[in-house]
Formats: C-alpha cells, structure tokens, sequence
C-alpha cells in the first residue's frame, strides 16, 4: 500500500523531507560558480581579520570589569541590624521618601551575617564575613555557592566581597535537558544543530568579539562572522546541497538588505550605541571601538538565526511543491511558495517583536510608571535603538520570503536533469519506494 499523496500545505513550516531531489550538473556548476567564491572571500576575512585573542587592558573593577573568584557560604546568622551597622544612610525620620524608608528599615530589622569561604584563587581558604540587609534582593544559605569580587587595591578586610550566586549547576542542567531533548527528536539532524550551535558560539567568542576589540570595523567583522556562522550551519544541518544552496543565497541577500537599512537608520536617527552602563563601560576602556557600529553588527547577527529558519522553509516548500507536481512552472511555484510565506511572516515578525519587547519589558515599566507618552517613549535612545533593531529585522525577514521563494522556483524550475543522470538516479529512488512497502 502506497503513502498518500503529501499536499502543498504540509510542507508550510518543514525543514527537512528525506533527500532532496537530484540536480543536473549544469545546476550545480551555476550554483558553485556562485557559493564558492563568496566562501572563499569568507575565509579571506576570517583570515585577514583573525584577531588572536582579546587585547589586555588594566581592570577598572567596576561592573563586569572585575577579578573574580568563587566561593561558599559556610555559615549564615541571624543579627540585629543596629549592631552591624547596616544601614548605608542615616534615618532621616521622613519615611515618605525612598531612602527614609531604607535607612529605617535597615536599622530596625534582622540582618543576616553570613561568613563566605574562598575556593579558588590565590587566597583559597580565605574567609570573610558579608551583611545581607532584610529587604535585599539576592539572600544567602548556608552552603551556597557564590561569585566573589577581588579588589586587591582595597584595604585586607574590604578586599573580597559577594556579586552574585553561582548558577553553574541549573545552568548546566537545564543546557543538558535541552541538548537531550534536541538529539531525542531531531536525531542526527538534531545532533547536527548542536554542533552548529557550538561553532556558533565559537566564532563569536573566539573572532567576532575579540576582533572588534582589537579595533577592527565591527560591521565588517559581523558580516564576516555572520557569513562563517550561515554556511557552516545551513550545510551541516541540512547537507551539500542545491536546495541549501538557494537558502544560502536567500539568507545572504536579506543580510545584505539588513545592513544597509541598519546603517541608514541608525545614522540619520543619530543612534550613538552608548546607552548604559555597559556600553559606556566598553567605550571607557576601549575608546576606538564604533559604539553604532557595534550596535548595527547586533542587528546583523540577531536577525541571521530567524533568517536561516525562514529561508531554508520557503526552500523546502518550493523543492516539494515541484516534487508533488513537477508540471509547475516558476510563476506557479512562486505563488503557491508566498501563500506559505505569508503564514511564515505573520508568525515570525511578531515573534521578533515580542522578544525584543520582553528583554525590553523593566525599562517599559519605567516608562509606565513616570506615564510618559507614546511619543516620548519611542524617541528615547534607549527605546528608538530597540525599534530600529526590530523593524529593520523585520523588514529583512520579510525581503527573505519573496527573494527566497522566488530564487528556489528559478532554480528548480531551471534543472533539466540529463537520462542519464535521471536514470543512475532512479535505483535508488526505487528502492527507497521498496522499503516504504515492506514496511
């Protein structure tokens, strides 16, 4: 008994269906005259602007700029805190204001008086004592595993001090539960993803990040890592071949669009990229680096995961569309292609936005509580920078359906396969139908 006949719209969000559909080699050969030299000029970037690992510089020790070590909670006690002295202001008497309120507060309350062991650095084995205020957003446990900041410029008794707690092991569980889960149902193609997804990271942290450091332009390195990044991860998850290829080209020409909206954009809105402590902090110690052109090489590189989805799907549905009715033309693969890509859009463009307004979500609540206007919201730098990410994404992920759709029906309306590449072909599509009957 043969499987039905799959129908255009199963195919709306797929990304893999078996192998794909030989190509003629004329196919191929236009395909790599293409794809080649683009990834060679890619490794001639990677090449040119490897930077050799982050440049050194003289710790500030303020905010992430600080020397760190780890640490555990040995014993916690319950203090008055008169007797510690933990209010950072004196009681004003005026509980109508936020800092009359603190100060009473630390004073009339239970403290806890914790002792934290050092356990890594120089100094393992070191102990000190640390004062958790009742109404402190982080409290400490009796053998909790903390993060300690090491001032070595400060006076011995002031020199460690608690920054964070230590998240390392549900950090660490929660990415094995994901990976699991991802190699459960994804299989090989699964397993794939994951190695895509470590040398993602691994051009990140390894050439992206220390090459704008070392003052190279950051829009030149993030299209040169975000073009590493795209062909390593579309060929190793969805294979060497022509339907990739398309997606490959898609994605590269949506980037493309991307980046010059971004520059436009960022450029007449006067976008500087330095809006909080962060950044400021970067542009302290590193002076020469683009603050907006490091803000558009963040839109590049958050837009190129959504990108690869769309693209590889619209490719996908086009290859199969032509696969379940081979008498389509272009015109007729490319409307049937957008009426999928619509649903895409839809769906996609409003993620996009909701993660952006989610991360943005505190500084909304801000703006809230001071009832600031729509107007007023949207023209603060902090907000515009975030609108202009969003909607120039936007504006490339919707480019990426029409493009893509219509490139993948050129091209797979273009293939002409040869008898006698059909027929060394034919084997094994046949004996794939075989085993589909046995079973």
């Amino acid at each position: 008994m043969t499987s039905p006949q799959p129908t255009p719209e199963s195919h709306g969000h797929t990304h893999s269906h078996g192998p794909a559909a030989p190509v003629s080699k004329h196919l191929r050969k236009v395909i790599a005259a293409v794809l080649i030299p683009f990834a060679t000029a890619v490794l001639v970037g990677l090449f040119v602007l490897w930077p050799g690992g982050a440049p050194e510089h003289e710790r500030t020790g303020v905010g992430f700029d600080r020397q760190t070590v780890d640490g555990k909670v040995t014993s916690v006690q319950q203090v008055d805190c008169k007797d510690v002295n933990a209010a950072q202001v004196p009681p004003t008497g005026d509980t109508s204001t936020p800092s009359g309120r603190e100060a009473q507060q630390a004073q009339q309350g239970i403290c806890k008086k914790a002792t934290i062991e050092v356990t890594s650095g120089k100094d393992k084995g070191r102990t000190f004592t640390e004062i958790v205020q009742p109404d402190a957003p982080r409290q400490l446990r009796e053998g909790q595993g903390v993060v300690v900041a090491y001032a070595p410029d400060a006076p011995r008794d002031l020199q460690y001090s608690v920054t964070d707690v230590d998240r390392g092991l549900p950090m660490s569980l929660l990415a094995g539960i994901f990976a699991l889960a991802v190699i459960v149902v994804g299989r090989m193609k699964g397993l794939m993803a994951l190695i895509a997804l470590a040398v993602s990271f691994a051009v990140l942290t390894l050439f992206i990040l220390p090459a704008i450091l070392q003052g190279s332009n950051p829009l030149v390195v993030a299209v040169v890592g975000a073009s590493a990044i795209m062909l390593f991860a579309l060929y190793a998850c969805h294979g060497l071949t022509a339907r990739t290829s398309v997606a490959v080209v898609g994605t590269l020409v949506s980037l493309l669009l991307i980046g010059l909206l971004g520059s436009l954009f960022i450029g007449w809105a006067s976008l500087t990229g330095n809006t909080d402590d962060n950044t400021g902090l970067i542009h302290g110690l590193y002076p020469d680096i683009d603050m907006s052109g490091l803000l558009l090489a963040g839109v590049i590189i958050g837009s190129l995961g959504v990108l690869d989805d769309v693209t590889v799907t619209q490719t996908s549905a086009v290859w199969e569309l032509r696969q379940a009715d081979p008498t389509m033309g272009p015109r007729a693969l490319y409307r049937a292609g957008i009426r999928i890509g619509r649903d895409h859009i839809a769906s996609v463009v409003n993620t996009l936005v909701l993660a952006y307004a989610g991360a943005a979500l505190p500084l909304l609540l801000l703006f809230s509580i001071a009832q600031s206007s729509v107007g007023t919201v949207a023209n603060s730098e902090l907000v515009a920078e975030e609108i202009v990410r969003t909607l120039v994404g936007s504006i490339g992920l919707v480019a990426s359906v029409p493009v893509t759709t219509a490139l993948a029906a050129l091209v797979v309306s273009a293939d002409r396969i040869s008898p006698a590449e059909s027929a060394a072909a034919a084997p094994a599509r046949g004996g794939g139908r075989g085993r589909r009957r046995k079973r």
